[in-house]
């Protein structure tokens, strides 16, 4: 479980978070969702520690972020950004064994064990004949299944990601975002599109003006009277085959004027 208590984060005078409140339960896939610049991926930096908050606190299993060295963070939160590192001239084994940095003193090497570890990542996350592969040659879908594979090679209980399919054809969006979904860890993920968002996320977090507009479960929070002064359109929800899809349309008096 990943909890935070007023955090906040103001670029210059401008505050982009503001005592925000949130928490990622065990099992559960968070999504963090709202218009460009609401604080989505400043909010997830909180999270995992690349941003430290000036006010709140942030606690993972109930242990504050601030008290745990970075080798413990990184062994019970695992990040997936969205810079690929797509130059580097490792291999996808090699890429995939980075993850094992956080149990390995300084000089240790990788061992059988760690290999095991990588070989059993990649094959969860359907990669391994991947494996030789040159990581800077692979699609965009492919490396994003290899950087959750290096993430799963961490062993670590939480999982966070931002905008994992950001640039990735419709084929590739579901598939990743069904493969963190069927992972059982508790997961934070930063989301564009609402309707995957319905389809994948268990709760989410909908921020706006510097705070959280409202946060609950998915079925909740997607409520057209709650997300259209945000996002500024006109949304219908449908309910189709038990699914919730979200259809949106300029606000009339966006057309008449």
């Amino acid at each position: 479980m990943i909890e935070t208590r007023g955090v906040s984060w103001h670029y210059g005078a401008n505050p982009v978070i503001d005592g925000v409140s949130v928490t990622a339960r065990p099992g559960r896939v968070l999504g963090l969702i709202g218009p460009n610049g609401s604080g989505k991926t400043t909010l997830l930096r909180l999270l995992y520690g690349a941003l430290r908050t000036p006010s709140g606190s942030v606690t993972v299993d109930g242990d504050a972020l601030t008290a745990l060295s970075p080798r413990e963070s990184a062994r019970r939160m695992a990040v997936v950004v969205q810079e690929t590192g797509g130059e580097t001239a490792l291999t996808v084994a090699e890429m995939v064994l980075l993850g094992r940095g956080p149990h390995l003193s300084a000089f240790q090497r990788t061992g059988a064990a760690d290999h095991e570890v990588a070989a059993r990542s990649l094959a969860r996350v359907g990669a391994t004949h991947l494996a030789g592969r040159p990581f800077a040659g692979l699609s965009g879908g492919e490396r994003q299944r290899v950087l959750i594979a290096r993430a799963l090679c961490q062993e670590a209980t939480h999982l966070l990601l931002d905008e994992p399919t950001n640039h990735l054809d419709i084929r590739y969006q579901h598939e990743i975002l069904g493969l963190v979904r069927g992972l059982g860890t508790c997961s934070v993920v930063v989301l564009h599109d609402l309707n995957l968002a319905a389809r994948y996320c268990d709760d989410l977090v909908l921020l706006g003006s510097g705070g959280v507009v409202a946060a609950g479960e998915a079925s909740d929070v997607l409520n057209p009277g709650i997300l259209e002064p945000v996002y500024g359109i006109g949304i219908r929800r449908l309910e189709i085959e038990g699914s919730l899809h979200l259809l949106f349309e300029p606000l009339l008096e966006e057309i008449t004027t």
